[in-house]
Parts: C-alpha cells; structure tokens; sequence
C-alpha cells in the first residue's frame, strides 16, 4: 500500500482533487481540541468526499487525550458525518499519542487493519 499525505493548509488545497481521483479511500484527520476549526474541517471534507459518493472515508479525531478534546460523538456531529451518504462506508476513530510516543496504540493497529482490507476490496 502506498499513503500520501498532502497537508491540509492553503497551499497544499489545490493538490487535492488531483490526487483523491486516484485514492482508493480518504483518511482525514482531525484536531479533537481545535474547536474554532472543526467548521472548515466539516467545510473541506464535504467538499472533498462530494466529488466521489463511494469514496470509502476514515475519519482520525486525534488528540483525544488533551482536556480539552471533544467527545468522539461530538466530532461526529460537528463533521456532520450523518451527511456522508448511504453508499459510504465511513469509519471514525479516536486517536492520541501514547505517554512515550514509541508504541502504536490498539486503536491504531484496528485502523490500519481496517485500511488494509478497505484498500484491498477495491
């Protein structure tokens, strides 16, 4: 499997239909505790997955160990997730850095499992 990660910031935006055409199922991250910034997320991510309504889509809330991290659920609802469409196959996950950042959390190793057979079904 080959993953390219392109930046989610202004200048990398352009890139992205290009290659997405290409992609076989979308992984978009997400800051748990970057409130002010969950409504562009939620904006760029229906943007992204409206081009292709089978798009498979993972969804990583990450920093879910800050205090101040919302609630899987809640990122579910702020993303509008419910809005992805029937035909999707759509995935969220909780995510964190461990205490000593050396091992992969479980939830991690279930992800890319998860991405393996997604990527393999198509």
């Amino acid at each position: 499997m080959e993953f390219l990660e392109i930046g989610g910031s202004e200048p990398f935006r352009s890139y992205w239909e290009m290659y997405l055409s290409k992609g076989l199922l979308l992984v978009f991250v997400v800051d748990s505790a970057d409130h002010k910034r969950l409504p562009e997320a939620k904006k760029y991510l229906h943007q992204l997955i409206g081009t292709n309504p089978v798009l498979p889509l993972v969804v990583f809330a990450n920093k879910q160990d800050l205090g101040a991290a919302y609630h899987i659920t809640d990122i579910h609802e702020a993303l509008a997730l419910s809005e992805v469409g029937n035909d999707r196959k759509m995935f969220l996950f909780g995510t964190q850095v461990t205490e000593n950042g050396s091992e992969i959390p479980s939830i991690m190793q279930d992800a890319r499992d998860l991405i393996g057979h997604l990527a393999a079904d198509m």
